[in-house]
């Protein structure tokens, strides 16, 4: 058997063992997919393997980051596979119709981050990483590394394979279409980047984590600030980061 066969036979079976791993507590999973604020649809999609849409809400799975759709890694005999789609593979089948989600903030992008819930209270973030299918994601939390350290001693999904974390495989991206964009040049003494997103109107400062990918259209309505007083006054907000 190829080795790419390999981990979608196993990705099967452990999605299995990752819904047993993640209801071993269903009256505390219960408890909390129950909770007021809770988030219900009868429509779900899965967009990778931790972005899903519940009814109209966008949302992001809290603690865990799966490969990038795109993003294909190499397995032990030097052969790439798409371990990006495999992921979102892997969530389709964890994510059941009745799936519930317990917000606990929103990120940059505006998507809803959620713990979601199947019917039976399993914890569908934790069961991704449980199945191998995604990392624990300890920049922002530290809820699943433990069900992490299990997956990786156990050889299970993306740890049977070489793969590059996706946070390095997102900063790889950005570096290499920030090298091949044209060198803008502001106006003397007006550094500040006016840009305009689905986030609406924020100004980005020299050295902030965007500001470098940020390019400047005038004939969208952006435009160079010479201040931040000047941005606000416009109705630009500060971007985070």
């Amino acid at each position: 058997m190829g080795e790419r066969t390999a981990i979608e036979v196993q990705a099967g079976g452990q999605a299995a063992k990752a819904r047993q791993f993640a209801s071993n507590a269903p009256p505390k999973a219960a408890q909390k997919s129950s909770q007021p604020g809770s988030i219900y649809g009868k429509k779900l999609r899965v967009v990778d393997g931790d972005t899903l849409v519940l009814g109209e809400v966008r949302i992001r799975l809290f603690g865990i980051d799966a490969p990038e759709l795109s993003q294909t890694c190499g397995d032990m005999q030097g052969a790439f596979w798409g371990c990006g789609a495999w992921s979102k593979a892997v969530l389709e089948r964890l994510a059941q119709p009745g799936l519930s989600c317990a917000p606990k903030d929103i990120d940059r992008y505006g998507r809803t981050v959620a713990v979601c819930y199947d019917p039976k209270g399993m914890d569908v973030n934790a069961a991704m990483v449980a199945a191998g299918a995604a990392y624990a994601y300890v920049k922002y939390a530290k809820d699943y590394v433990e069900t992490e350290q299990d997956a990786r001693a156990g050889g299970i999904g993306l740890w049977r394979a070489a793969v590059t974390p996706p946070a390095q495989f997102r900063a790889d991206k950005r570096a290499t279409q920030l090298a091949s964009m044209p060198v803008q040049t502001p106006p003397e003494g007006c550094a500040i980047k006016g840009n305009i997103s689905k986030s609406g109107k924020l100004y980005h400062l020299p050295g902030g984590r965007w500001y470098e990918g940020t390019r400047i259209s005038p004939a969208s309505g952006e435009r160079w600030f010479c201040s931040e007083g000047d941005a606000l006054a416009a109705g630009w907000r500060r971007a985070q980061g």
